[in-house]
């Protein structure tokens, strides 16, 4: 059974560890998804489930 980590929008840059930055519309962080920069700039070696990010998105419009 694979974990997946979330991707938590970290809105006042103050949860400890490492972090990426995206600019907060869904066509940059559909692409950042879809290029796996995510992955890349956290350094994770797993899959990240991208839906609480997006629902951050959706509900900040």
């Amino acid at each position: 059974m694979a974990i997946r980590s979330h991707l938590i929008p970290d809105e006042r840059a103050t949860m400890p560890g490492r972090g990426a930055w995206v600019h907060p519309t869904d066509e940059c962080v559909d692409a950042a998804i879809r290029r796996r920069a995510f992955v890349r700039a956290l350094r994770v070696s797993g899959p990240l489930d991208p839906q609480t990010l997006m629902n951050t998105l959706q509900r900040n419009g």
